[in-house]
């Protein structure tokens, strides 16, 4: 076994990501306040094609060294468009006809392995601030809530932690990651 180099990675230009079809998967980050969580967030998006990143209220946007450090690049490869408030971008999608989904622990919320993802349903992805999560305006909204199965002593994981546990349940649920 060894790794693979660069060249054998086959990784997509910057233009060739831009013109490839892209999941009809999008996050929505709800005032994240860590410049990092946001990079990472960008970083993730770019390795699971998603169609879009939604940068609400507070949340850092492009170009800041902190987002540029974690993201790698992939601020300039993922779509991405910045909004004062969560409760427009959440509406807009809607009507649009995503499904929702926020990402936090709720009385409602369905486990993350008993959530079944709906073939060519498009979907946003509603990720909350790091100390209050999804604000609650934004959750009522939502058509649903997962909720990542934790076995420790803490009762939640890091944003960016979070967006790629889900991310890639979605994915690999959808049959995209084969």
């Amino acid at each position: 076994m060894r790794k693979l180099s660069m060249e054998e990675l086959n990784r997509l230009t910057v233009a060739d990501f831009k013109n490839t079809q892209k999941f009809p998967l999008s996050l929505v980050l709800d005032n994240v306040r860590s410049l990092h969580n946001v990079g990472a967030a960008f970083r993730t998006a770019d390795a699971f094609a998603l169609e879009k990143i939604w940068l609400c209220g507070i949340t850092g946007r492009p170009p800041q060294r902190e987002i540029t450090k974690t993201a790698l690049g992939s601020t300039e490869s993922v779509s991405w468009e910045y909004a004062a408030t969560t409760v427009e971008v959440v509406q807009q999608l809607k009507a649009a006809g995503y499904m929702v989904v926020a990402v936090e622990q709720t009385t409602g919320s369905i486990p993350l392995p008993s959530f079944q993802p709906t073939p060519g349903q498009a979907y946003a992805l509603v990720l909350g601030n790091e100390v209050f999560g999804v604000d609650d305006e934004v959750l009522a909204l939502c058509d649903a809530a997962v909720e990542i199965p934790q076995f420790g002593t803490k009762h939640s994981l890091n944003v960016s932690i979070a967006a790629g546990v889900v991310l890639w349940d979605f994915i690999s649920k959808l049959g995209w990651a084969s």
